[in-house]
């Protein structure tokens, strides 16, 4: 499960140790977590990343194949995690510690800024060679926070890009070692802790306007 911890003004928020596929159970955990951070006075940032060899690996296909009839709901449940990260009203940073494979890897771009292992782990969208197409919202996520090239690049290929090869696509805004991933990541963000959060929140909202539309509509595709 995940837990979270304070560094002066900076959270850490550790999706655990495993796989971390985005259950309903572990979704209620992140959103209850969130809470406390947002909850917190004064000056406050925060950065997500995992223990381990993953940093996500995205939907938990487990769950999806002994709840079918709960696709809708669940995927609608994906989409606000995605939609509460990208409008959260205050400075994130995704350390991508390891492997962010699909719904993982959106759920690092739904960060403000990412940095990632340069000697372990892929950033992947592997839809194009499972046979799963991007719902509307989440192909809205991933088109807001990249180039048309690296959407193409990323969304059409199914590739598996490692840190340096990632940062290079503009996936990533940096690398860093495994020693120095979370140190590196508090630092960039520090800084910008005590940015007004009303008046953050409300450029992030009317940024992502279109992404964040598309991610609560009423009826999401499914997976």
């Amino acid at each position: 499960m995940p837990d979270l911890r304070q560094e002066d003004r900076v959270f850490v928020l550790d999706l655990g140790d495993g796989a971390n596929r985005l259950s309903p159970e572990l979704m209620k955990h992140i959103n209850v977590l969130l809470d406390e951070v947002t909850a917190q006075p004064g000056p406050v940032a925060l950065v997500t990343t995992g223990t381990g060899e993953y940093f996500s690996h995205g939907l938990d296909l487990e769950w999806l194949g002994e709840h079918s009839g709960e696709q809708a709901s669940y995927i609608t449940e994906i989409h606000e995690l995605l939609a509460r990260f990208l409008a959260l009203p205050l400075p994130t940073m995704a350390a991508v510690n390891g492997h962010a494979f699909g719904v993982g890897a959106m759920l690092a771009l739904a960060h403000d800024f990412r940095l990632m292992r340069a000697d372990r782990g892929h950033f992947c969208f592997p839809e194009a060679d499972v046979n799963t197409p991007f719902t509307p919202g989440m192909a809205a996520l991933i088109q807001a926070k990249l180039t048309p090239a690296a959407a193409i690049a990323s969304m059409t290929t199914a590739r598996r890009f490692d840190g340096v090869q990632a940062r290079e696509l503009g996936l990533v805004d940096g690398v860093a070692d495994e020693a120095g991933l979370l140190r590196a990541a508090a630092e960039w963000v520090r800084p910008l802790a005590d940015k007004d959060r009303p008046t953050l929140g409300a450029i992030k909202s009317t940024m992502f306007a279109t992404a964040l539309g598309a991610l609560r509509e009423a009826e999401p595709k499914q997976v």
